[in-house]
C-alpha cells in the first residue's frame, strides 16, 4: 500500500491507497489551534500518533511526501515561513521513515500532477483543478462545504494528499 502525505504546518492530508489504486483512507490532520499545537513539536506528537494509527490499520511499502516549493513567485510565501514548512516537511519525513522503516520519496506537485493527468492551462489555478480532477475521478472523496459555498478547511490538503498518493502508485508500479 501507498501512503501519500500533503505536508503543511497548519493542515496536512493523507492518503491510503492499495496496490490496484484504490483509496482506503483520506483525512486531514488539524493543526491549526495555536492553545494545543503552540510549536513544531507539538504538531510533529500529532503526526506521530496519526502515523502510528495508519501503520496499525494498513501495511504500508511506499511513502511519497509534497515536496515544499523552493523558489519564490511575487506574492509567495516568505522566507521565513518557507523555512519553517521545509523545517517541519523534514520532521515528516523523519517521522516516516521512523515509523515504517521506508524512506519516503518526495515528489514536486508538477511532477505528481502530471502523473495522474491533471493538465493545468495558462491562468488556472493549479489547486483548484487538482480538486476538480479528485472530485471527479475518486467516488469516495466526500466534500463538506461553509455556509458560503466553499469546500471547508482542509479538503484542498486531502485533496493533494490524493493526487500524490496517486502519482506515488502509478510511478511505483512503471518500476515494477
Amino acid at each position: 500500500m501507498i501512503l501519500g502525505l500533503d505536508v503543511s504546518t497548519s493542515i496536512t492530508g493523507a492518503t491510503v491507497m492499495d496496490k490496484d489504486g484504490k483509496c482506503l483512507y483520506n483525512e486531514m490532520w488539524d493543526t491549526r489551534n495555536k492553545s494545543h499545537f503552540p510549536d513544531q513539536y507539538q504538531k510533529a506528537t500529532l503526526v506521530k500518533h496519526k502515523l502510528l494509527d495508519i501503520q496499525d490499520r494498513f501495511y504500508i511499502e511506499q511513502i511519497y511526501i509534497e515536496e515544499p516549493f523552493t523558489f519564490f513567485n511575487s506574492g509567495g510565501s516568505k522566507a521565513k515561513i518557507m523555512a519553517t514548512l521545509q523545517r517541519f516537511n523534514g520532521i515528516v519525513a523523519w517521522l516516516c521513515y521512523n515509523t515504517f522503516d521506508i524512506k519516503p520519496q518526495m515528489i514536486t506537485p508538477m511532477l505528481a500532477r502530471k502523473t495522474v493527468g491533471i493538465k493545468v492551462s495558462r491562468g488556472k489555478k493549479a489547486k483548484e483543478v487538482s480538486f476538480d480532477f479528485v472530485l471527479a475521478n475518486e467516488p469516495t472523496f466526500v466534500v463538506e462545504y461553509t455556509r458560503h459555498g466553499n469546500p471547508k478547511p482542509g479538503t484542498m490538503d486531502r485533496s493533494d494528499s490524493w493526487v500524490i498518493a496517486k502519482a506515488g502508485h502509478i510511478l511505483w508500479n512503471q518500476k515494477n
